[in-house]
């Protein structure tokens, strides 16, 4: 086991806060990410992206087995939680960087309205107003192994696919999403 403490008077990172919500779905409140999802998870902030390449393939990645809720199945391109203020468009770009090392243009919100609850085989439940966004990079994704395991482009059509037939291989709110975008004409650059 490695052990690594901070020198004296050196600053640590503060918590990652998420965005706790009302019925309303208006903000009352935040607290650290770290001890939100649990058996009894409140309604907080969350955002889902979808990433297309300049051929219209979509970006699935494999969540890390190492993560909280739903470890190892496939799942959007990326996902988070905005910071108390945060701008939804800044919160995407950010975890696309951090998560899949993207840049990403092109962003455009598709299900402004999208929340889920849903309780995974541990009992931790994900209970979350989650806009949906697609985006365009222009690279591969270079990506965290903490947050991703694996990654590929796919075409939409296989990705709805994928999602209506096996739904118990991929994560319950993109199984959602994908349905409700498959609905959508999302026009260049996120073909189906």
């Amino acid at each position: 086991m490695t052990t690594s403490l901070a020198a004296p008077g050196a600053q640590t990172a503060a918590p990652e806060l998420v965005v706790l919500l009302d019925e309303q779905r208006r903000p009352v409140g935040s607290t650290p990410k770290a001890g939100v999802h649990t058996a009894d998870t409140p309604l907080h902030l969350a955002f889902s992206c979808y990433v297309s390449d300049s051929r219209g393939r979509l970006l699935l990645t494999r969540r890390a087995v190492s993560k909280l809720t739903w470890p190892g199945v496939w799942t959007n391109s990326v996902c988070g939680h905005p910071a108390p203020g945060e701008p939804f468009e800044d919160a995407v770009r950010r975890r696309a960087r951090q998560e899949l090392g993207l840049e990403v243009r092109d962003l455009v919100e598709r299900l402004p309205e999208f929340a889920y609850r849903a309780v995974d085989a541990s009992g931790v439940v994900e209970n979350e107003f989650c806009p949906v966004f697609t985006a365009v990079a222009d690279a591969d994704p270079v990506p965290d192994p903490d947050e991703v395991a694996e990654w590929a482009w796919v075409e939409w059509d296989d990705a709805v696919a994928l999602a209506a037939r096996t739904p118990f291989a991929i994560s319950p709110w993109a199984v959602l999403q994908l349905g409700q975008l498959s609905q959508l004409d999302l026009g260049a650059g996120a073909t189906r």
